[in-house]
């Protein structure tokens, strides 16, 4: 895991509870905080519990994350969305004990800096799922920037939703594919991380019997498709009956090393 300075918003999904002193000190050093939305008042700014009796206040206007268009929420929904989910602000102002000002946009701010400024292709960070579309999954990385996982870098076998792989709310490592400077948005990639075929395959034998899903049906090339890995396929004979998406048990006919490949007999 390389150094990520920003972590997703809720990855510790403890809440942070603070004292006056620790307060005081975040507010001087700069410090990321984190603590719980309890409540979006009527004119959309956002209440932090910060535990011991003490509550901060998000404006409305220190609300927004970096690229929120990604969620498709109007700014009213942003702050109805983030009630009873932890958030990452910095404390702006300190008015009294009892009236602390937090900022989340400087959070977003920073964290765009360190995307373009210290993030490169190949480095694999932390990440929340936080949308799941029919083209790919936005995945935050930290600070309340969000990431495109685009689905043909879900997984080296084919699926037809990144629902088959995540759900939202779900912590997964990512892989930083690219990165475009001018606006810091980030393109990302999982299937690196489930392993090469040289390591997959050293789960299975010729003969083993093991399970598998269907992938593609082709009737013409005389193949059916299945996945025994996210990162693994083999192809079996063609035989009508099948689909997309069924349980099979299949045989293990041949593992050809030299060109990656795996015959299966389907047994069921």
């Amino acid at each position: 895991m390389e150094y990520q300075k920003f972590i997703p918003e809720g990855w510790n999904s403890t809440e942070e509870l603070y004292t006056k002193e620790s307060i005081e000190s975040a507010f001087e050093n700069g410090k990321v905080m984190q603590g719980l939305v309890e409540e979006c008042d009527s004119n959309f700014n956002l209440h932090i519990n910060l535990g011991n009796g003490i509550t901060g206040i998000i404006p409305r206007n220190e609300i927004d994350a970096v690229n929120v268009d990604e969620y498709g929420l109007t700014k009213p929904s942003i702050c109805k969305y983030k009630v009873n989910t932890l958030v990452q602000f910095k404390v702006k102002e300190i008015y009294s004990d009892t009236q602390i000002l937090l900022s989340r946009k400087q959070v977003g701010e920073e964290a765009i800096k360190w995307v373009i400024n210290e993030l490169k292709p190949g480095m694999i960070v932390k990440g929340i799922v936080r949308n799941i579309r029919k083209f790919g999954a936005f995945v935050e990385i930290g600070g309340g920037v969000v990431g495109l996982l685009h689905i043909e870098d879900i997984s080296v076998s084919r699926i037809k939703t990144p629902e088959e792989r995540f759900y939202i709310g779900q912590k997964i490592n990512v892989m930083i594919k690219s990165i475009e400077k001018e606006n810091g948005k980030v393109i990302l990639s999982y299937k690196e991380l489930l392993g090469d075929w040289q390591e997959n395959i050293k789960d299975f034998k010729e003969k083993m019997i093991v399970s598998g899903i269907v992938k593609e049906t082709d009737k013409y090339k005389n193949g059916i498709f299945i996945e025994l890995k996210p990162n693994l396929v083999g192809l079996a004979e063609y035989k009508d009956g099948f689909y997309y998406g069924q349980k099979v048990k299949v045989l293990i006919k041949k593992i050809i090393e030299e060109k990656k490949k795996i015959k299966l007999i389907i047994v069921n």
